[in-house]
């Protein structure tokens, strides 16, 4: 009797916690739909090729002549970039961590925290080393080494805003692959290598090709998180209005992030803007939606590639 009372008592807690983490699910699942839906209803209305394909004017508070093409391709290109450089990085990073460096050293302990710290600090503080570190010691001092007569690279612009970012998004790339590394199993690694391979040609050659959609669903978590963000851009790159679209990478930009900013704060008629407002989030989020399908789309042929391998 007294098994039988244990067995159904954790059988009643199994019931609990099952259809709490149920309800939780549901309540995520929930929240999201009701963004959605309040942004495609009301967004939907004023969505036209006319508004993703047209440069605005100065005064992108009408909603016959405003348009959104040069944030849809300023928000584009500083994610691209972004990861272009992030997931290198990260994944060098990781790959050391788990790979070389000694578990309970003094130097894998400070990296690691230092790791921590950094996915804990606001967006706000990457700004302002943004502007600080990229901005105004490496692009004045790259302007005095190739002597600019003005400033070329010591100002905002598109390259700094995305190793900004970069380094915002470095903690999700580096936990992300470690895990995937850590996945992989021992026994290939110690086959490898008994078969006269060196560390260095069984990382590259065994590890990395089974951790890549792991390594990659990392890259997808960086973008999602980096596509929406603004504060990190605020003082790096990006610009309230430009009359062309951006050609170089020292060229300042328009944002989709930022641009909804301005248009809830700067407004002098919000009902008017209201609808290039919800027009203006829709296009963010479907084109955040898009840049992580396309990831998606990459990682599943990856996965599937490998398991015709095997």
């Amino acid at each position: 009797m007294k098994h039988r009372f244990h067995k159904q008592g954790f059988r009643f807690s199994s019931a609990f916690f099952t259809t709490l983490t149920a309800l939780a699910t549901f309540l995520i699942l929930a929240i999201l739909a009701v963004i959605l839906l309040d942004a495609l209803i009301y967004g939907w209305r004023t969505l036209s090729w006319h508004f993703v394909s047209t440069i605005p004017k100065k005064d992108f508070f009408d909603v016959k002549t405003t348009g959104v093409l040069p944030m849809i391709i300023g928000t584009s290109i500083r994610v691209i970039v972004m990861a272009i450089f992030v997931i290198p990085i990260g994944v060098i990073t990781a790959t050391y961590l788990t790979e070389y460096a000694p578990s309970g050293s003094i130097v894998t302990r400070v990296i690691r925290a230092a790791v921590n710290n950094l996915a804990g600090v606001p967006s706000i503080v990457f700004g302002l080393f943004g502007l600080g570190f990229f901005v105004n010691f490496v692009g004045k001092n790259l302007d005095a080494v190739f002597h600019n007569p003005s400033a070329v690279w010591g100002q905002p612009a598109l390259i700094w805003a995305s190793l900004t970012l970069a380094v915002m998004t470095l903690p999700v790339v580096i936990v992300a692959t470690e895990e995937s590394l850590k996945a992989v199993p021992q026994g290939l690694r110690e086959a490898s290598l008994a078969l006269g391979a060196t560390k260095l040609e069984t990382i590259i050659k065994i590890v990395l090709p089974q951790a890549l959609p792991g390594i990659m669903t990392g890259g997808i978590l960086a973008v999602s998180r980096a596509a929406g963000e603004v504060a990190p851009i605020l003082f790096t790159g990006v610009a309230y209005y430009m009359a062309s679209l951006p050609t170089h990478l020292t060229d300042q930009f328009m944002d989709l992030g930022y641009h909804v900013f301005v248009l809830s704060t700067q407004s002098p008629n919000i009902q008017q803007t209201e609808p290039i407002l919800y027009a203006t989030v829709l296009v963010l989020l479907m084109l955040t939606f898009a840049l992580n399908l396309i990831a998606v789309i990459v990682r599943a042929r990856v996965r599937r590639k490998m398991r015709s391998l095997h």
